[in-house]
């Protein structure tokens, strides 16, 4: 059952405000009343008032002033004021509509004319009421979707991320790489792009494009990928071929992260210094997410045990990549590189199943890259 309506009369005189109910007694309306302006803003804080009947002259704060202070509360903003107020004059009643004030009655105050307008904006306060719970219930049940859509756009991106590592650990795996790697390899790239001041949505492009880098090498022979020595010339050619072949699987998709990881599975070999492969890239030429994806794997390759190499220490690889700035790597992706160096290192940790072994024949540092990438 509905409430009453709840009417706050704020008069000084006594007499005004038993007037007041006098009227309004009759139409089940409860009261309650305050004798100063400073009293009434301490009622409207406590109580869910509907309707305000206001005198204008009271000692100390006027009701101009109190209907200033109720619209300056967001909650209170759309509450029924009717001005109660023996001034006639058009600048008061202008002062009283600047004040927030919703209507007037003129003392001596008529009857009629009294139960006429309160009747009427508790009308209006109703509806504001019923459209005010619409909206919030309309804004809760937006926020509940908007909240699952987004749990289930999570536990989409999840599946979409798993699925691609497993994809490309299936090519990976021809070349004894884990799905250990992948993972490394793609957080590598994203703490580095952070770093950089890519934007967000580059970023986690980054981290779902990243380990499609080597798809190509499913199209690779097995004997040239697990060779255990040096590959001859003929053999490096066709292992280089891995970056078309990546591309070219990869192309002619409207995903954006299939779309960068064609990239990067194309130009991750490209060489800061113009030295690397499929297209003798140099310098800015090379998109930047192929720039950050190379540090990335270069780091985690001289860290893991291959079966054509043994694993280098944190140090010896951390000396690898200092070696490379300015000629394998992008100057500032190698800088971004080791302003992260704590959280690159504790991927490694967390994502270390292929944890490398300490390295017992020490490679000297200027050997190093070349031993791993030609």
């Amino acid at each position: 059952m509905k409430d009453k309506p709840l009417i706050l009369l704020v008069d000084d005189k006594p007499q005004n405000i038993d007037l007041l109910e006098a009227y309004l007694s009759p139409q089940d309306y409860t009261f309650i009343t305050a004798a100063s302006g400073e009293e009434a803003l301490g009622k409207l804080s406590d109580n869910r008032i509907d309707l305000v009947l206001l005198d204008v002259k009271m000692p100390g704060m006027d009701g101009f002033e109190v209907a200033r202070r109720v619209r300056q509360n967001e909650e209170l903003r759309l509450l029924p004021i009717i001005l109660v107020t023996a001034l006639r004059d058009t600048e008061d009643r202008v002062k009283g509509i600047e004040a927030g004030c919703d209507d007037f009655i003129t003392k001596p105050v008529d009857k009629m004319e009294l139960l006429a307008r309160v009747r009427s904006l508790l009308k209006v306060k109703a509806y504001n009421d019923l459209m005010g719970n619409y909206r919030k219930e309309l804004e809760s049940e937006v926020a509940g979707r908007t909240k699952d859509l987004k749990n289930a756009l999570e536990q989409l991106k999840s599946a979409s991320l798993e699925t691609i590592y497993r994809l490309s650990m299936a090519a990976e795996s021809k070349d004894e790489v884990t799905g250990a790697h992948i993972q490394r390899m793609s957080r590598y790239s994203a703490a580095v792009a952070r770093r950089m001041g890519l934007d967000s949505d580059t970023i986690e492009t980054i981290l779902y494009a990243v380990p499609m880098h080597d798809l190509g090498k499913i199209g690779i022979p097995d004997r040239i990928l697990n060779k255990p020595s040096k590959l001859d010339p003929g053999e490096w050619e066709i292992m280089k071929r891995h970056t078309v072949i990546g591309a070219k699987i990869l192309s002619g998709s409207d995903a954006e992260f299939i779309k960068l990881g064609s990239t990067i599975a194309l130009h991750h070999h490209e060489k800061w210094d113009g030295s690397g492969y499929p297209h003798n890239l140099k310098g800015l030429e090379i998109p930047i997410s192929c720039r950050i994806a190379a540090i990335a794997d270069v780091f985690d390759a001289v860290t893991s045990k291959r079966h054509y190499k043994e694993s280098f220490s944190v140090e010896e690889s951390l000396a690898v990549i200092r070696e490379g700035r300015g000629s394998y790597f992008d100057p500032d992706v190698a800088d971004a590189f080791f302003s992260v160096q704590e959280e690159i290192l504790a991927i490694k940790r967390q994502y270390s199943s292929d944890q490398p072994q300490a390295f017992d024949t020490i490679i000297p540092f200027s050997s190093g890259i070349r031993a791993v990438f030609p």
